[in-house]
């Protein structure tokens, strides 16, 4: 059985997805690759059915439709077969080095018989351009190479979440967790760092930098301008997230992962203020308004939680152009020192 499935879902991403595809190869057979071509217009079919022609018993492709990221996540669900699952876009790579640890580890596992059902790495926000990096680690949240749970977590810096770049299921878990993602909608990574979150039991954490999240395209996603006339996308993912859960299940068997997910709620809901204030017109402030009273309509408590929360009640309770201003500020200072975009 193959240790880890890649998905890596692809729309004309001829420039820069065997950059990425070399970096999973390193796996040899104890990893399948799974390439989506989300309807590609440009050369990525012809290089994919290369790539399987050439490394048959390790790639497979997919060709679709265009249904967006989270249209080809889902693919990629649906296909893997392999004991771990992990997504890997198309303009990102990983570590060699540190891919060839963590499936060793996956094989220890596998010799000892421990039961884990979700790996953490570190992840890199790599802005290639300029030659600059930002690790992003988690040794103050969990200690390296024990086997926990989410009763063991410890304190979350400020700017640090479990992502989908630092996030390697158990394919089982991920598939129990039902989780799908929508199509034709950008930021859908957030619902699948957040959503499985809860079925998992057991924790393994491996201080190595793997993913390599490459910043500064001008068309990317996370491109600041893009964002703001994105906003409704981020909204939307925001509103999904906020009605997945029952989070006071959560509360009651994992304490320490429902404060967590209350922070990543709190940032998700800043996110998304933050750039209709940007926006600034008077029906981005609208929508901030109808974001909060939706929060209150599917749980009063949540929005409680939230309303007093330091990062989200900040960007409900500054009113004018005041508030505005010192919402901005923060995101600005925030956007400097950790550079994620």
């Amino acid at each position: 059985m193959k240790k880890i499935s890649f998905v890596v879902p692809c729309y004309n991403s001829q420039d820069y997805m065997e950059r990425c595809i070399d970096s999973l190869l390193v796996g040899k057979e104890d990893v399948e690759i799974i390439i989506v071509n989300d309807g590609s217009t440009d050369q990525t079919k012809v290089i994919a059915e290369h790539y399987k022609k050439k490394y048959p018993k390790i790639i497979k492709v997919v060709h679709k439709e265009n249904g967006g990221h989270g249209s080809g996540v889902n693919v990629g669900i649906k296909e893997a077969t392999g004991t771990y699952f992990k997504v890997v876009d198309s303009d990102d790579w990983l570590d060699k080095n540190a891919l060839e640890k963590v499936i060793k580890k996956i094989k220890e596992i596998e010799r000892t018989k421990e039961d884990v059902d979700l790996i953490i790495c570190n992840y890199v926000y790599d802005h290639l351009y300029e030659n600059k990096q930002k690790v992003m680690k988690y040794d103050n949240v969990l200690d390296a190479e024990k086997i926990s749970s989410w009763n063991d977590l410890r304190h979350f810096n400020p700017s640090q979440y479990l992502i989908m770049h630092s996030l390697i299921y158990k394919t089982d878990v991920l598939k129990n967790s039902k989780v799908i993602l929508p199509e034709h909608t950008f930021y859908v990574d957030n619902i699948i760092a957040y959503q499985p979150l809860p079925f998992v039991k057991k924790v393994l954490y491996l201080d190595v930098d793997l993913y390599h999240y490459f910043i500064g395209r001008e068309d990317q996603s996370v491109n600041e301008n893009i964002m703001i006339k994105r906003v409704d996308q981020q909204i939307k993912v925001t509103k999904i997230i906020v009605s997945c859960l029952n989070l006071d299940l959560v509360k009651d068997t994992y304490p320490k992962l429902y404060k967590y997910l209350i922070k990543y709620l709190s940032m998700m809901v800043t996110i998304s203020s933050i750039y209709l204030i940007m926006k600034g017109d008077e029906e981005s402030l609208i929508k901030r308004r109808s974001l909060w009273k939706y929060i209150k309509e599917i749980d009063e408590n949540l929005y409680k939680k939230l309303r007093y929360t330091k990062l989200s009640g900040a960007t409900y309770i500054l009113p004018g152009k005041i508030g505005s201003y010192i919402t901005l500020k923060g995101y600005k200072i925030a956007k400097k020192i950790y550079k994620f975009n």
